[in-house]
């Protein structure tokens, strides 16, 4: 996740076992959101670092997890601090990392080490912290399903409910935490739910509107069995099935799967439950033969994963 210095900074960028990765354009424009929040308009001002800690000062700090889950977003670390340093003026520091992205992690583990200005570390601390505790917050929760859903064949899957601005970094986190992302916007696949059945008065309707106007996927919401048969004569590609009981549930999916291969419908339906769905019931909803699980809350309700920056006493 390497991005391209403004001059020779001794930096060493974060590999990642996370594929796809994160754009590293994403990335810059997103800690330059950060800081212009934290800092004021580049260049902005730390008013307390800078008039405590001498511009010659260098330093040791380690980031260091404070709980035990999945790391995430360890890719922008070293993006954090390049700009920081751009904008102070000052030699950005070296990272040693100990950890890569999707890694489980224990209490107490140091993630990284970085080296340099002691005004770079401490003004960068906030920024990093956010982005990685955040992401790591997601990875954590999502990697808690996975665990569930391990043997199923089921995926977890997010959602759109995402923190605006940080979609890219949350959808990655969930794919460090080993869950998978659905869509990753009102662009690239359209789903069908009771409001777009509404407008366009009918699920066929709906369905061939938008075969008519875009060269995308379709999903189709479904509340009961019958509403799931109407989709796939409709011509769904995948079905949403929406808040049913795990009886429902089976009973749906049982039904689709006698349908696939006949009357034009494909040979396999992908078949995604979603809603009032927890931890404790995952893998009675796997097992009613879905492929995926949709849980918003990967995004929508995870707390950040405690992660801190110590700051190594002067020797």
């Amino acid at each position: 996740m390497s991005t391209t210095p403004e001059r020779d900074l001794p930096v060493v960028d974060q590999p990642s076992a996370v594929q796809p990765g994160l754009d590293p354009a994403w990335v810059a424009g997103a800690v330059t959101t950060a800081l212009d929040e934290d800092l004021g308009p580049a260049p902005g001002r730390d008013v307390t670092s800078q008039a405590t800690v001498p511009a010659s000062a260098t330093g040791t700090a380690d980031l260091v997890a404070r709980e035990a889950g999945t790391v995430a977003g360890l890719v922008v670390v070293t993006e954090t601090l390049r700009q920081v340093a751009t904008r102070l003026g000052l030699p950005a520091p070296a990272v040693t990392f100990h950890a890569q992205d999707g890694d489980d992690i224990a209490r107490g583990q140091v993630l990284a080490s970085l080296a340099g200005p002691v005004q770079v570390l401490l003004v960068a601390e906030r920024t990093l912290l956010n982005l990685t505790s955040r992401a790591s917050g997601v990875a954590t929760a999502t990697a808690a399903w996975a665990r569930e859903l391990a043997g199923t064949g089921a995926q977890v899957l997010d959602t759109r409910k995402t923190t605006p601005g940080l979609r890219a970094l949350e959808k990655y986190a969930v794919r460090a935490g080993c869950g998978t992302n659905k869509r990753m916007g009102l662009y690239d696949v359209a789903m069908i739910k009771d409001n777009h059945v509404v407008a366009a008065g009918s699920v066929a309707a709906a369905v061939a509107a938008v075969r008519a106007a875009f060269d995308v996927a379709v999903q189709v919401e479904a509340d009961t069995t019958v509403q799931a048969m109407e989709a796939l004569d409709a011509g769904a590609d995948f079905l949403l099935l929406d808040n049913m009981p795990t009886p429902v549930l089976a009973a749906t999916v049982s039904a689709v799967r006698a349908r696939q291969g006949r009357d034009g419908v494909p040979a396999h339906v992908e078949l995604e439950a979603t809603g009032n769905l927890t931890l404790d019931r995952a893998r009675e909803v796997a097992e009613a033969g879905v492929d995926y699980l949709s849980v918003g809350a990967l995004t929508h309700s995870a707390p950040i994963l405690d992660l801190a920056l110590d700051l190594r006493p002067a020797s």
